[in-house]
């Protein structure tokens, strides 16, 4: 029997333009090493958190109605399931979005966790209440995968829920910066250890000045397989990462360590 893989594409880049031609070219390199779904990072079809704070509403609204026609249109035209946070605006509220571009067809989940630190206050920015909560859940040739907000990689109640559900998959699109990529790095192979999942990071590139100082997005876009262990990373610069998530593998991953099956049995103790 012919093992069951899903190729998956991560791109890391700098806010994007509104036009779409960047896109263009990295999408058509997934379709020719026929990925099925490819994961962007936060901020990326919008701009950074620090900008969009001084940036009237309208000109926020506007851009994500551009880009959501965007990537509707390419996810389309190249026949690949697109996932990009997205903050949207509606009826004057601003919602922190990641959104799935299904071959034409969009959906959303809103993030439900958000940093609520004095230098990145998105839980005072932001407004709640627009549509499901992370984590949600798709299916990609017949893959599990979650969909999760970047900050939720530290909230053990977010990833007993994708646990629960066996995802084969968990999407973990970020806008790290700062001197956290050890950390990013640690966690990231933990969680999907425990859960016996695959984990696949996208994470911004490019730099944003402000009267504090230089915020440097690193990249380090990676892969984690489900025993915990990082396949395959990119560097710093922008560019695209492909990857395989077998089936097989998930499976041996489960059957050695059976987080799942010894877990059900707490009540008993």
């Amino acid at each position: 029997m012919e093992e069951r893989v899903l190729n998956v594409a991560a791109v890391q880049l700098p806010s994007l333009p509104i036009e779409k031609a960047k896109l263009d070219y990295y999408l058509a390199i997934a379709k020719s090493k026929k990925v099925s779904l490819l994961l962007l990072p936060e901020y990326v079809v919008n701009l950074f958190f620090k900008e969009l704070e001084k940036t009237p509403l309208g000109l926020i609204e506007d851009q994500a109605q551009k880009q959501k026609e965007n990537l509707l249109n390419l996810s389309r035209v190249y026949n690949i399931t697109i996932v990009s946070p997205l903050v949207w605006v509606e009826k004057k509220k601003i919602y922190k979005l990641v959104a799935v571009f299904d071959k034409g067809s969009f959906k959303a989940f809103e993030q439900q966790l958000l940093m609520p630190y004095s230098h990145w206050n998105e839980r005072a920015f932001f407004d709640e209440g627009y549509c499901h909560k992370t984590p949600g859940f798709i299916t990609v040739d017949g893959f599990k995968v979650a969909i999760v907000g970047g900050f939720e990689l530290h909230f053990d109640a977010v990833w007993q829920k994708i646990h629960a559900k066996k995802a084969d998959l968990a999407l973990l699109p970020t806008a790290s910066t700062f001197e956290s990529r050890t950390r990013w790095r640690e966690i990231t192979k933990s969680r999907a250890f425990l859960a016996n999942t695959y984990i696949l990071r996208a994470n911004r590139v490019g730099e944003f000045e402000s009267k504090e100082g230089k915020w440097s997005f690193y990249g380090d876009s990676f892969v984690v397989n489900p025993y915990g262990e990082i396949e395959s990373a990119l560097g710093s610069n922008e560019e695209i990462l492909i990857a395989e998530i077998s089936k097989k593998e998930l499976m041996s991953a489960r059957r050695t360590w059976a987080f799942g099956k010894i877990s059900s049995t707490i009540g008993n103790l």
